[in-house]
Parts: structure tokens; C-alpha cells; sequence
């Protein structure tokens, strides 16, 4: 029988994370967010995290509730997105952002999923992704703290790459929409998004599901990420409601833009 890797809840499933660990986080947007954990990961006081995920929600909503109470120091992410707290706790200095190109992001994640150390890419070439300036921290006042290196870059067949690094991270906290008790999962469309690639760079790695079956009840052919990569898994509680970060209506005939 595989084990059974099912916590009684989200609370339980995270307590270990302690002050600056670090965190791969699942979603894109509001999309195929861990909400469950992100909210029991407030419940520990746990600090000083350093966080990897695409974005950081938005201001009241997602990883944008643990910024807001000040506990990530640093951001590994494609983009500050539509946070307003975000934005300004990066250009005030309050926090540390490692901004990333979005496709090396979830390529640096897969790599680190499975044990490769680093790549070379040609996305950052010629720009300070690889030449170094983009900046991460701000002083107070503005200025500059502290800005990136310059990276490793290679020629193949004539054009230039430059070298990034995986990453592992010491927990990873992801989304589906059905798992089994030992761990296999099975994602929504697009809510699919970052989180296998999140799930494969932790160490260990929590899954909260919305749909929660025994082991044996998933075809082979349906699951989107092996139990292998998952440790833990917890039932998420029923959605109230699923936000939307921009909602797109159809112009109706006749009427203008």
C-alpha cells in the first residue's frame, strides 16, 4: 500500500515552517492560488520567508496577505503585477525582489525539480537580466541597495546565452483540484498554471485539493504530477468564492467602447 501522506488540516500541514524558511508558492494571478495554506501559514506567525511565485496576489488577497502583515523579506517573481502594497514596500526598500524573466522562472523551478543545477537560456541577453543592474533592494530614500550581478554568458552555434541557476526551496506550497491520499494530483485547466513546477522544486511539498480520492482511484494517464514530488496533502475547505482579478465583459451590439 503506498503511504498515506493526507494531514488532518491546512494548520497541521505547514506548522513546521518556521522564520525565514523558504517558499515556492503555486498560481498565477488568483488563479490556482493555495489559498487554505497561505491562510494557515498566517495563523504561525512564521517570518522573514523568502517566497518564489510568479506574483504576489493582490493587496487583500493570496501571498498578498502575508506582505501585507510583513512577513516575506524577499520576492522571487516575473513581475510586481497589480499590488499596490507590492510596489510600494519594493521602491520604499522594505522588501528584497528578484525579478525574473517569467519562462526561466519556470524553467529554473523545473530544473530544480529534477536535479539539474543550472541551464543556459537566451532570454535576458543583452538586457540587465544578464548584464547585471537590475535593482533588488531600495534604500529608504530611493536609491539604490543593492542591485544584480552580472551572469555567465556562452556562445552556441553563434548565439549568446546566459546561464541561470535552478531552485529548491525548503517547502512548496501548491493547489489541485483532485488528489489521492498518497499524493498524485490532477489540476483544473489553467489553474494547472506554475503549480507542478512549484510542487517539483520543494523539499517538501504541501497540496491542498479540492476534491480528495483513495489511492488507486486516479487512471495513470490523468495525473498531471506524480505523488513522488508531493509529502503532504490536506482537503482545502469549500470556496466561498473564486476571485476574479479583471473581469473582461463582451461590448454588447450597438453600444460603444
Amino acid at each position: 500500500m503506498p503511504p498515506d501522506k493526507v494531514f488532518g488540516s491546512p494548520l497541521e500541514a505547514v506548522s513546521d515552517i518556521g522564520d525565514g524558511a523558504t517558499i515556492c508558492v503555486g498560481g498565477f494571478g488568483l488563479c490556482g492560488v493555495p489559498i487554505n495554506l497561505v491562510w494557515a501559514l498566517l495563523e504561525t506567525g512564521a517570518q522573514g520567508l523568502g517566497v518564489v511565485s510568479n506574483n504576489c496576489g493582490i493587496d487583500d488577497w493570496g501571498l498578498g496577505l502575508l506582505l501585507k502583515e510583513r512577513r516575506i523579506a524577499k520576492m522571487t517573481s516575473s513581475y510586481v503585477g497589480e499590488n499596490r502594497e507590492f510596489a510600494r514596500q519594493y521602491l520604499s526598500g522594505e522588501v528584497e525582489v528578484e525579478l525574473v524573466p517569467q519562462g526561466t522562472l519556470a524553467e529554473r523551478l523545473r530544473a530544480g525539480g529534477a536535479g539539474i543545477p543550472a541551464f543556459y537560456t537566451p532570454a535576458g541577453v543583452g538586457t540587465v537580466v544578464a548584464e547585471g543592474g537590475l535593482v533588488r533592494r531600495y534604500n529608504s530614500d530611493g536609491s539604490v541597495a543593492q542591485a544584480s550581478a552580472p551572469k555567465e554568458t556562452r556562445e552556441f552555434a553563434g548565439q549568446t546565452y546566459v546561464l541561470e541557476h535552478a531552485i529548491v526551496t525548503d517547502f512548496a506550497l501548491v493547489r489541485a483540484a483532485v488528489g489521492d491520499r498518497a499524493g498524485n494530483l490532477i489540476f483544473n485547466a489553467s489553474a494547472r498554471n506554475f503549480n507542478p513546477l512549484c510542487a517539483m522544486a520543494g523539499r517538501t511539498t504541501v497540496a491542498e485539493v479540492e476534491k480528495l480520492v483513495d489511492a488507486g482511484e486516479l487512471g495513470p494517464d490523468d495525473v498531471h504530477l506524480p505523488g513522488i514530488f508531493v509529502q503532504r496533502v490536506v482537503l482545502a475547505l469549500p470556496d466561498k468564492d473564486k476571485p476574479i482579478e479583471r473581469r473582461t465583459v463582451r461590448v454588447a451590439e450597438g453600444e460603444g467602447l
